[in-house]
């Protein structure tokens, strides 16, 4: 299941936050702030989908992430991989260090995690 751009965006401010009640979650909203009822149909929907639930405290909802945000992203990714770059991670990579502006430094710690998974891979 995937978020719309409007629902990612509220995600966002719970995974920063961990949990929030309506009035938090639209004063992370920059200006023009959406209405409150526009909040709370992207809120019901990613509730829907089960990305977020709620703890009734009073008469508030304090919202939180089902989902982790890595793991969301990680799903994401590979997805992206799957689809336009035929299921090859090393066509991905290549893709993201030619096609990015990347600089040296930046490069170079991309070789280092990638050093250091390689050598996790083979304690395994």
């Amino acid at each position: 299941m995937q978020l719309s751009k409007a629902e990612e965006q509220v995600m966002q401010f719970l995974w920063k936050r961990k949990k929030a009640f309506m009035k938090d979650l639209l004063e992370d909203f920059p200006m023009p702030k959406p209405a409150t009822t526009t909040v709370a149909t992207l809120l019901k929907r990613m509730r829907d989908k089960g990305f977020v639930d709620y703890t009734t405290i009073g008469k508030s909802r304090e919202y939180f992430p089902l989902v982790k945000k890595t793991d969301y992203f990680s799903k994401h990714v590979n997805g992206l991989i799957k689809n336009f770059f035929n299921n090859s991670a090393s066509q991905f990579a290549s893709f993201f260090t030619q096609e990015t502006d990347l600089s040296e430094d930046e490069l170079k710690a991309l070789r280092k995690i990638i050093d250091a998974e390689i050598k996790s891979k083979k304690n395994d």
